[in-house]
């Protein structure tokens, strides 16, 4: 680009016009040529905050390559040939570009400013792209660095997709897959779908699935628009009460009337909930869960809850408008770690230590539980702590019962919520139990399971202190969500 050519302060006098010269000269000599796509952070540019610097020639020393020279431009106004108002009344920031530059990495720029129908104006007004997200967009098409965070990454999206820049929107959507989790799995849905992300979507349902309490009783849930609701309370997967569904639509008809500026009552909550009310399937809730919860919110009409007593109660049901099905949910699928299992007098103990075991996934599941082995010696009764780790972080634990009936069969233990177990990592899990002794325990251990789409691979713990290691002892199944 010619404008990357010149010093960075235009000369004012015939002496600095012919080191100007001179410089463009040298500039102009073979440089390394640094063939890059990357989106890591380079050198800040001297003059990125519009002030005027004192270097010369020198800059072009410091900034070699091309890539280097054309970050300087951004948010410079040397050369600068158009400037942008961005953001809201109230809030905007004024930006300095160069039109060419623009044009080169998107589509909508070069229309605008070079097309048939471009206009000549030296001043745009952008009121709908928040300012932060407006420079991370010019930073990338100056210089290929793409700087996301948290608090921007939505409007960065908004605006890549805005002026159809593909992989900006793409790091975008990446570094979104990347943060995704229970607490901002609804939000994420509701933005996906309005950027039409199909990739991102079912990301979000998977999360949202699996670990369908915590993200319908964070407060992302309370902040989706009304489609996005409807849509999530249609879902038949969703791994969750139907009573905890209930109270999620009220905590998020609480919030739309306030956003809405009306008093949260149960008259205004029903009204900005709509049809969207009849998408809860209260008919599939137990009597008591109905009696505690829906009856005394006041959100249902007399008639209403009276038919729904009488649907649980009498033997000729009345007519509903509540889907009477209950949600299908979620299966949850089984690692069998072992090929067989024994037992031997004398054999294997549970004896309140840890047998413990790692392994690693190649795709993204959630963790739900383990199936453990129980009592070799007839039925009994066990207390189990159970936990999953990852490098020494715990994830998730419980303390609960199981009861075993003497068989060799596996017993199913459950973490509280399903956890989220990325890819390519090794996590451990472990069981402490108390209880009759003697056990069945595994044997045959393989270092490799296909289940389904999923690979696992297991290692030794050094947790383990109770023998249970890859090719025998206990922890025979792994139950999760994928």
């Amino acid at each position: 680009m010619a404008a990357q050519l010149f010093p960075t302060s235009l000369p004012h006098s015939d002496d600095e016009a012919a080191a100007a010269k001179k410089s463009f000269i040298q500039i102009n000599e073979p440089q390394p040529v640094t063939a890059t796509n990357d989106v890591t952070a380079g050198d800040a540019p001297p003059n990125a905050n519009n002030n005027n610097g004192d270097e010369r020639d020198g800059w072009a020393v410091t900034h070699p390559t091309l890539r280097e020279r054309n970050a300087l431009m951004f948010n410079n106004e040397q050369m600068a040939d158009v400037h942008f108002i961005v953001g809201p009344p109230g809030e905007t920031q004024k930006v300095p570009a160069h039109k060419y530059v623009l044009a080169v990495g998107s589509s909508v720029f070069g229309a605008m400013f070079y097309g048939d129908l471009a206009e000549g104006q030296s001043e745009i007004h952008i009121p709908d792209v928040e300012p932060a997200a407006f420079l991370i967009l010019l930073k990338y098409m100056y210089s290929d660095e793409i700087e996301l965070e948290a608090d921007t990454v939505l409007a960065t999206l908004y605006a890549a997709k805005k002026y159809i820049v593909p992989a900006l929107a793409k790091a975008c959507v990446s570094f979104l897959e990347t943060s995704l989790e229970a607490k901002n799995a609804c939000v994420l849905l509701s933005q996906s779908r309005l950027f039409e992300e199909p990739e991102l979507t079912t990301r979000c349902w998977e999360v949202i699935d699996a670990q369908a309490e915590l993200a319908l009783r964070s407060d992302g849930f309370c902040e989706i628009d009304l489609p996005t609701l409807e849509i999530i309370l249609q879902r038949e997967t969703l791994n969750i009460r139907e009573a905890v569904i209930f109270q999620a639509v009220l905590s998020w008809a609480a919030a739309e009337c306030r956003r809405q500026g009306m008093a949260v009552t149960p008259r205004n909550q029903r009204a900005v909930l709509g049809k969207a009310l009849y998408l809860v399937r209260i008919p599939t809730m137990t009597l008591q869960e109905f009696a505690d919860g829906v009856a005394q919110s006041d959100v249902l009409t007399l008639d209403e809850t009276h038919n729904v007593f009488l649907w649980f109660t009498a033997t000729v049901k009345p007519r509903l408008e509540f889907p009477l099905g209950k949600r299908a949910g979620l299966v949850p699928q089984k690692c069998h770690r072992f090929q067989s299992s024994a037992y031997r007098s004398n054999q294997w103990r549970y004896r309140g230590r840890c047998d413990s075991i790692q392994f690693a996934v190649d795709r993204r599941i959630f963790m739900a539980g383990l199936g453990l082995y129980g009592s070799s010696g007839g039925k009994a009764e066990y207390s189990v702590r159970i936990e999953l780790k990852r490098q020494g972080t715990v994830l998730a634990q419980n303390l609960t019962k199981f009861l075993s009936d003497g068989s060799s069969s596996t017993f199913p233990v459950w973490f509280e919520h399903p956890v989220q177990v990325e890819q390519d990592t090794f996590y451990t899990v472990s069981a402490v139990l108390d209880g009759n002794e003697l056990s069945y325990f595994g044997q045959e251990g393989m270092t490799e399971v296909q289940c389904g789409r999923v690979t696992f691979q297991f290692q030794c713990s050094s947790d383990s202190t109770n023998g249970t290691g890859v090719q025998g002892g206990q922890i025979p199944e792994l139950v999760f969500y994928c």
